[in-house]
């Protein structure tokens, strides 16, 4: 939702989008081609609640067919409108193509506060809500697949594909129709995680570039940065658990919705996670100040800021109160467009959304391609790598004459297992991702903002598939 005075979400993506546009030589109609959303499928279905029947206001929208499927994920929530989808669909198109994955972008949302229902309830809307789409052909492995997002989960996946499969029996890839699933139904070790993982690996990257580093007065390197997260749902929680057990860095202030709280020496988020589990809130956590007020940690000092909630939430009316010198957007569109000018101005380094937070479909890349092959990661090679090495060492030994322990020799003789597979392939992607940003932001010297060279990066390679690709008659 926009604040009184902000521009909207999706006027912020666009406006965005125009900055970027001028730094390239991309013809103005293809521009427009990319820049407006192609379909947007709005939805009012029954369903009984208890002893009532609702009308449940739904959207799904597939912002670009340049490649096929499109891919974006359904998020249940209040909130949701048609502006909203076709933003955060225009989004994926961008994230997509910055990290090689090779979809057009899309999203749903239905209008829902999904904490109002029960299990049952959510069952039953999100079934009808899939039978919407197939009757439509919104939904299928080589036209538009879903994913988790705000509000929804596996869970939902898993009912989403046994109701798609319950329409389109025999469709022998109808496990791709749709990610983000349990493992044990078609889904892929990484995947609940890989949008906080691929969160720090964009980060830890940007604080080992040296010329980052000096242009806002940084060490290199990401350990001992001081870190202040807003949200802790998937993306928060897993984002400061896994940069502090793996970066080595310091989160010192954490908001949610029930307020703030702050700890200089350091807050330890997976007993944070469990404290919130337990007691329903982050106040009152041993060894932490209550700041009363939400967005009061979004104002303290810190080396890294990382806005994991909803979109819109560092705006013009508090941009100017950030102290922090890099904000990774691990939401979708936290900071506005008006509030990124004056950022920008303040020289604070801004990693945006759709290369950031662009692990979720990069390793849903992974499983819909994995459900297309009917065969898990790592089936085919581990025991043959792990017989080489094994082979190896073994060779080692004979020429050193000497013994490797058996805790040392199990550590170099593993083969790699899935979830090995996917983070590796997520750290490449996210490696080679920023690298392209940078150089481009390095190159085009009048560009002001890595959100400006990120999507110079992304209209790129999509006028490129428009062009080569012969999607003009």
């Amino acid at each position: 939702m926009s604040k009184q005075g902000e521009v909207s979400f999706l006027e912020s993506v666009n406006k965005n989008f125009d900055k970027a546009a001028s730094y390239t030589d991309i013809p103005k109609g293809l521009l427009q081609q990319i820049k407006v959303c192609n379909a947007v499928y709005e939805i009012n279905f029954p369903v009984r609640i208890g002893n009532q029947i609702q009308v449940i206001n739904a959207y799904r929208a597939q912002h670009s067919h340049h490649r096929l499927p499109t891919k974006g994920g359904i998020r249940y929530s209040q909130h949701v409108n048609k502006d909203e989808v076709e933003a955060l669909a225009a989004l994926m198109t961008y994230k997509c193509a910055i990290v090689d994955v090779p979809f057009g972008g899309a999203k749903g949302g239905v209008k829902i506060n999904p904490w109002s229902y029960n299990e049952e309830q959510l069952e039953r809307i999100t079934r009808r809500y899939t039978s919407e789409l197939i009757r439509k052909n919104f939904i299928g492995p080589g036209i538009d697949v879903p994913a988790p997002d705000y509000g929804t989960g596996p869970r939902e996946m898993a009912w989403i594909l046994d109701t798609y499969v319950t329409f389109k029996g025999g469709e022998i890839d109808a496990a791709g129709c749709v990610t983000g699933k349990p493992v044990n139904q078609n889904g892929i070790r990484g995947r609940n995680e890989a949008t906080g993982r691929g969160v720090f690996y964009g980060l830890r990257e940007l604080c080992n570039t040296e010329d980052a580093m000096k242009k806002i007065g940084l060490t290199k390197g990401l350990e001992g940065k001081t870190v202040v997260i807003q949200g802790m749902g998937n993306v928060g929680s897993f984002t400061g658990s896994i940069m502090q057990n793996e970066g080595g860095i310091k989160v010192i202030g954490v908001a949610e919705y029930e307020g703030s709280i702050y700890d200089a020496k350091g807050i330890d988020v997976d007993k944070l996670i469990k404290f919130r589990k337990e007691t329903g809130s982050i106040i009152g956590f041993p060894g932490t100040k209550n700041l009363g007020s939400r967005d009061a940690a979004l104002e303290l000092e810190c080396d890294i800021l990382i806005p994991a909630a909803l979109e819109n939430q560092i705006t013009k009316d508090n941009a100017k109160k950030i102290k922090a010198k890099i904000i990774g957007e691990a939401a979708n569109g936290p900071v506005s467009a008006d509030a990124e000018e004056i950022l920008v101005k303040k020289g604070v380094l801004i990693v945006p959304d759709m290369y950031l937070n662009a692990g979720g479909v990069t390793v849903s890349y992974f499983e819909w391609l994995k459900n297309l092959s009917h065969m898990r990661f790592g089936r085919m090679e581990k025991r043959f790598d792990s017989n080489t090495y094994s082979s190896f060492v073994g060779v080692v030994e004979k020429l050193t004459q000497k013994t490797i322990g058996a805790r040392e020799k199990e550590f170099l003789t593993r083969g790699a297992d899935e979830i090995d597979l996917v983070r590796s392939g997520l750290e490449e992607t996210m490696i080679n991702s920023f690298q392209q940003i940078w150089e481009t932001y390095k190159r085009k010297k009048k560009i002001e903002s890595l959100r400006s060279a990120a999507f110079v990066v992304a209209l790129d390679k999509v006028s490129n598939d428009y062009q080569n690709l012969g999607i003009f008659p």
